[in-house]
This record gives C-alpha cells, sequence and structure tokens, in this order.
C-alpha cells in the first residue's frame, strides 16, 4: 500500500459523530479528531434516517461522511454497514470497524485486499436482552470477524485470551478504553437534579438485565434509604425489564433520563459519595474507565473485567445481599472512601488516559 493509502482511514460501524450515543461513538468522537491532527485523512461514515439527506461535512478536521437509510432498525443498520464499507472500499486506504455486528460482509473487505483493523468489543452474544436467534447471529459475527479481518482489537485481555484461542483468527492486539481524568468539577449541576455533593449514589448504565439495574436499585432502597440514587438511562415505560426495574425502587431512587451534557455527568461522576457498576458482560467498559478517572468510590459487580479494571479502585459484590453490604459499608466509611478513590486515580493513570490509548492506535495503524 502506498503511504497516501496508509494515511488515509476510514472509521466504521458507528452511528456517527459528533457523539449523541456513547459507547463506540464516543471513542469515535475522541479518536478521529487526534489522528487528523497526526496527518491522517480521517473519515467517519454517519448514518442518517432515511428522510435525511446525505452529502459530507467536515468537523474538527475529520471527514464526515453521512449515509440516509430508509430503515432505523436492524435492517437500517445493516443497509448503513454495507453502504459504508462500499464506499470505504472504494476509496482505499485502511478501514478500522468498531465492532462485529455485520462481520459477514467482511469478506468483502478481504477480497478487494484492503487492511482491515476490527475492534471486537466484548462479548455481545451472551447478553441477556437478546433473543436465541440474535445470540447465535452475534457469534457467528465473532468468529467471521476474526477470521476475516487483518487485526483485531480487544478492549480486555480477558477478551484477547478468548480471541487467541480460536485456530482461525488475525493478530490481536490489546488496548483498553481511555477516560478524562477529572479534577475540581464545578458541582452547580446538581441542584438541577435535587442532589447536594457527596449525599447521593450514581449508577450509568444502560437499563438491561446484565448490567444489573434491578438489584442495584433493590439493594440501595434497603440499605440507603437516605440517600438518593440517581440512575442515569432511558427507560421505557413499555419494556418489561425497565418496569421491573423502577418497581423495585424505593422512594429515593430518581430516574432522570439518558444525559449526555459532560458538565452535568462529570459533576455527577466526581461529586456521588459512591458510583455502582453492576455490569457483568464484556471487557472494559467505558463507564468504569471514567468512574476511575473521576475517583469515583466505586462499588463493582464482582467478576473478571472489572477487578482487571477497577483494581483496588473497588469493592465488589456477587448478589443482592452483598450488594447491599458493599453499599452500606462504602456509605458509611469515609476513609475506605479515601482508600478507593485513591486507588482509582492510580489505576486510571497506570493504563486508561486518553494520551496512552490514542497513541497506542496510532502505533497500530502505523
Amino acid at each position: 500500500m502506498s503511504d497516501a493509502g496508509r494515511s488515509q482511514l476510514h472509521i466504521l460501524g458507528t452511528r456517527g459523530i459528533p457523539n449523541a450515543h456513547g459507547g463506540f461513538e464516543a471513542f469515535a468522537e475522541r479518536l478521529a479528531p487526534f489522528l487528523a491532527s497526526r496527518g491522517r485523512r480521517v473519515t467517519v461514515y454517519c448514518q442518517r434516517a432515511g428522510g435525511e439527506a446525505g452529502g459530507e461535512r467536515e468537523w474538527r478536521g475529520v471527514r464526515l461522511v453521512d449515509v440516509p437509510v430508509s430503515d432505523e432498525g436492524a435492517r437500517g443498520s445493516i443497509a448503513f454497514d454495507w453502504l459504508s464499507a462500499t464506499q470505504a472500499i472504494r476509496e482505499g486506504g485502511t478501514l478500522l470497524t468498531l465492532g462485529f455486528n455485520t462481520a459477514v460482509f467482511f469478506l468483502r473487505h478481504r477480497l478487494a485486499g484492503v487492511r482491515h483493523i476490527v475492534n471486537m468489543d466484548g462479548i455481545e452474544w451472551r447478553r441477556a436482552k437478546w433473543s436465541p436467534p440474535i445470540q447465535a447471529w452475534f457469534y457467528a459475527n465473532s468468529w467471521c470477524a476474526s477470521a476475516l479481518a487483518t487485526h483485531m482489537v480487544a478492549d480486555h485481555p480477558e477478551i484477547a485470551r478468548m480471541l487467541e484461542q480460536r485456530p482461525l483468527r488475525a493478530p490481536v492486539t490489546m488496548i483498553p478504553y481511555g477516560a478524562d481524568a477529572v479534577g475540581d468539577a464545578d458541582p452547580s449541576p446538581l441542584a438541577a437534579l435535587g442532589v447536594e455533593a457527596d449525599r447521593f449514589g450514581l449508577v450509568i448504565a444502560r437499563p438491561e438485565p446484565e448490567n444489573s439495574i434491578r438489584e442495584i436499585v433493590e439493594a440501595w432502597s434497603r440499605n440507603v434509604p437516605e440517600l438518593p440514587l440517581v440512575v442515569l438511562g432511558h427507560y421505557d415505560p413499555s419494556h418489561p425489564y425497565h418496569r421491573a426495574v423502577q418497581a423495585a425502587a424505593g422512594a429515593m431512587v430518581r430516574f432522570p433520563g439518558a444525559l449526555y451534557d459532560t458538565a452535568v455527568v462529570q459533576a455527577l461522576r466526581a461529586h456521588a459519595r459512591v458510583y455502582v457498576h453492576g455490569h457483568t458482560v464484556g471487557g472494559t467498559n467505558p463507564s468504569l474507565v471514567e468512574a476511575l478517572g473521576a475517583a469515583s468510590a466505586t462499588v463493582a459487580h464482582d467478576n473478571v473485567f472489572n477487578r482487571w479494571v477497577a483494581g483496588d479502585g473497588a469493592v465488589y459484590f456477587s448478589e443482592v445481599e452483598g450488594c447491599g453490604h458493599a453499599l452500606r459499608t462504602v456509605v458509611d466509611d469515609a476513609g475506605l472512601r479515601a482508600a478507593l478513590r485513591d486507588g482509582a486515580r492510580r489505576r486510571h493513570a497506570e493504563t486508561f488516559t486518553w494520551d496512552a490509548v490514542l497513541s497506542a492506535y496510532e502505533r497500530l495503524l502505523s
């Protein structure tokens, strides 16, 4: 590949930037301008609903290509992946795909001879929210991605080990997600949410069974009834699990919705007495990394993924009773909270700074 071809990078697999969703979109929002500032020609493909026009824009030195699709559901996402990959392959350069949801298409990339790096995300097929046919789809696509990519990125050592055990696979590099270090966050946004600094708990997660939201609100309501618990995320009253979470919540549990204002979220993280992280599936979860960056005193579900990420920056639980005990202990013990905050700062500085993460991607792409 020519130097010009190597300098051109197409980022696929997100719904686009600027970020309005979280997850891979938030990561692409950091990575794309960083690589553009380092001399690469970076294109990010952005999914648009059928009524919106296509076309191109520029944002912070990054070329944004709007790809309209007629369906906003799964069929629309599949169509978007196909159309954006078609244009990227035609233009040449390196492809970086975030996620493996439509890896059955990756045979096109291999046959076209393009360099194709895939961030393999987490263990999507184990998520309880998916039906068995959808779980099978994700499992099959994960194997397709392993076999057809030029190189894979795992965001956690356990994910890397899982991938390395596959007989037909591309090489694997482990690069986690990053987060900003949050210093003295302005506490003024807390007033609009009706909470005071160091007088509330915080949960930031999609309301899905594998994120233990129902267990957390139940444990909080039983064991810390005197303090508010702020639970961020979109809750649909017609969704059975969302209704179950809200039914399990006591009077002090609050559901303000999904918030994307950075100043508000940072204020919540920095000034919560305890952050509760219930994720059970997947690798390096961005929300937990951001909690480390904010030096949050964290109570986290006990699994190999969270333990590697948080290390000494968390107290761990396995079920509702254990969660309640951990919450009561951390809420009551100022010395323990100080130790957890120190552990979080150290762990973030060791592994999860944006400088380290983005530089690792730059080295891989070079």
